[in-house]
């Protein structure tokens, strides 16, 4: 198996996905190469658990052998997943023996990543409890930079970065709290995705903060990182703090897009001047592309941010492990100890004081968005070396977070993407900022700016493939969704053809649905939307129609059928057929058959 898999073997997602529906390579073959990766790279710092390879590809030959193998967005993906997230199989640790338990079922994000066909692969080391930037903070050691050793590998997200970064893994989940999912992105030469808070439930996950985090995504490109995103985002009962934000799809780059950097004199290097220069070479690489560079105040950011370690949000560290504090101080990292107990000191007057200040700063971040799509910022001022880290661990870490610790407090969603390689070899990155919600947008421009960089991925020199095509839709064509009688070569499909409709995809929605069959002449499915997660995948076929013509379809539609919105499999959304709850009294739930094609070739036979 051994020279098959060499480096010619596709690095990212999309090419994995492609190589296994093409068959041209199993799903086994890629988990495989993933294991012998491990063994190759050679760096115990980088897993705390790792799963047994003989159980991984029992689960890859077991997927292999659905139905529906070929569908699932992930198919086939080895993931690792930062040790401060459940996952069944494996104990929970954030990098704490004393702490560590074992989950009784997954957190919803990885339950979300599994049902889409990822295989988990392993658990990620980490600064213990996610408290830092730096990575070096674990009794599991630390792991090695992808990029240059003696670099740090970034944190609190170390091990689930460099696992990236290294090849070892295509995708793995970081958490970010104030930085960490973004900052190990930079010092690993790869695209971290930090989402609205919200986006991706965090049922299972060990907080930090818990008003701030949220778990965070590590691909070597844009595209593979918004995939996952669109994979796991979604509501959850089970996360009081989940909020419905569908990803919105990826679109072209705007013609006028407006991005706000800081005023003259406002931007902080600490007298590295290699930063300095990558980042002025990003903006010109802006310009280049079309963008119009807007300045705006920093300082009310840069206030934020002094909120965050200043001000009553340590206390939400302080509550995680406060019975550990009590119990077995000595079982903390004492850094990790020092920064936390300051939390117990803090009163119920300072944290108001805090929240009022914040929500002024919030207002005056609004206004700063009122006339910018999104901020463009240097990831991290600089990057340090280990030994220097080690050596000054409070001050360091803390410069490390000047562009990443206001994001969370003010609501706003984050993607790090690679911006250059510094002549000494340090990864330069910048990350792009804006309001919650916004995450397709980031999306659509930072995966523009990264290719145009033609910068190879991660560490191991992989060259970045070309940006795949986005789907073709003239802003006259609307996408209608169809799940039954209009389907290709069904009863009503002469409806959409007479109206000059064209067939643009055939795929399946998000397993939120339930399929019934209503008794009407002639038969038609009706499908109404459950819990996410609660229903099955349905298929459908996405067709196009001009405006003008949706609008006389639409107006044709009987009661009970209605047209709302459809999540499909891949997180997009499209506005497609209902039904109305209320008449399904009489209807036959045929949800079993996973859509109406099926029912119905099922129903000719008796």
């Amino acid at each position: 198996m051994g020279a098959e898999l060499g480096a010619e073997q596709p690095e990212t997602i999309a090419a994995i996905v492609a190589a296994h529906r093409a068959g041209t390579l199993t799903p086994a073959q890629t988990v495989a190469r993933t294991y012998q990766r491990i063994r190759e790279h050679n760096d115990p710092a980088i897993f705390i658990s790792l799963r047994d390879e003989k159980d991984a590809l029992a689960e890859t030959e077991k997927l292999a052998a659905r139905a529906d193998a070929a569908s699932l967005p992930l198919y086939g993906i080895p993931v690792a997943v930062k040790d401060n997230i459940d996952a069944l199989g494996f104990p929970t640790t954030a990098a704490c023996p004393a702490f560590s338990y074992t989950p009784t079922h997954d957190s919803t994000a990885v339950e979300r990543l599994r049902a889409a066909g990822a295989i988990i692969i392993g658990k990620t080391n980490l600064d213990q409890f996610a408290t830092g930037l730096v990575g070096v903070r674990s009794p599991y050691g630390i792991p090695k930079n992808s990029i240059r050793e003696d670099l740090i590998p970034g944190g609190s997200s170390s091990g689930s970065a460099t696992a990236v970064g290294a090849g070892l893994v295509p995708l793995s989940l970081g958490t970010d709290t104030a930085g960490s999912g973004r900052v190990p992105a930079m010092l690993n030469n790869i695209v971290g995705l930090k989402p609205s808070l919200g986006m991706i439930s965090t049922a299972g996950l060990v907080p930090a903060c818990r008003t701030l985090d949220c778990i965070s995504v590590f691909a070597l490109t844009v595209d593979d990182a918004a995939l996952a995103l669109s994979v796991m985002a979604g509501p959850d009962q089970a996360d009081p703090f989940s909020r419905d934000r569908p990803f919105e799809p990826i679109t072209a780059f705007p013609t006028k897009l407006r991005l706000g950097v800081p005023r003259n004199g406002q931007l902080i290097f600490f007298g590295d001047k290699k930063s300095e220069a990558a980042y002025a070479d990003a903006l010109k690489r802006w310009t280049a592309l079309g963008a119009t560079l807007v300045e705006f105040d920093l300082e009310p950011f840069y206030e934020t941010a002094r909120l965050l370690y200043e001000g009553p949000w340590v206390a939400e560290r302080y509550l995680v492990i406060k019975n550990l504090l009590a119990s077995a101080p000595d079982s903390i990292h004492p850094v990790t100890r020092e920064i936390t107990a300051a939390g117990a000191r803090l009163t119920a007057a300072e944290t108001f004081s805090a929240l009022y200040r914040l929500q002024g700063l919030r207002k005056i971040a609004e206004r700063t968005f009122a006339n910018i799509d999104a901020l463009v910022l240097p990831t991290a001022p600089t990057a340090y070396t280990t030994a220097q880290v080690l050596a000054n661990p409070i001050e360091l870490n803390s410069r490390l977070g000047t562009y990443t610790n206001f994001v969370n407090l003010l609501d706003l969603c984050g993607l790090a993407v690679p911006a250059s390689m510094r002549a000494d070899g340090i990864p330069f990155g910048i990350t792009l900022l804006a309001p919650a919600g916004r995450d397709g947008m980031l999306a659509s421009i930072g995966r523009v700016f990264h290719a145009d960089t033609k910068l190879t991925v991660g560490a191991k020199g992989v060259a970045q493939a070309p940006l795949a095509a986005l789907p073709t839709n003239s802003s006259d064509e609307i996408p209608i969704a169809v799940v039954g009688a209009h389907l290709s070569g069904m009863a009503l499909n002469g409806e959409l053809k007479a109206l000059n409709a064209k067939l643009i995809e055939v795929t399946k929605t998000a397993p939120d649905y339930k399929l019934y069959a209503l008794p009407t002449a002639p038969p038609k499915p009706g499908m109404l939307r459950v819990e996410a997660g609660k229903g099955a995948s349905i298929e459908l076929e996405i067709w196009t129609l001009s405006s003008s013509a949706f609008g006389k379809f639409v107006n044709a539609i009987p009661a009970p059928m209605a047209i709302g919105t459809i999540r499909l499999t891949d997180g997009r959304s499209v506005k497609g057929f209902l039904v109305e709850p209320e008449v399904l009294g009489e209807a036959r739930d045929i949800t079993a058959y996973g859509g109406w094609r099926k029912f119905m070739a099922e129903a000719a036979k008796t």
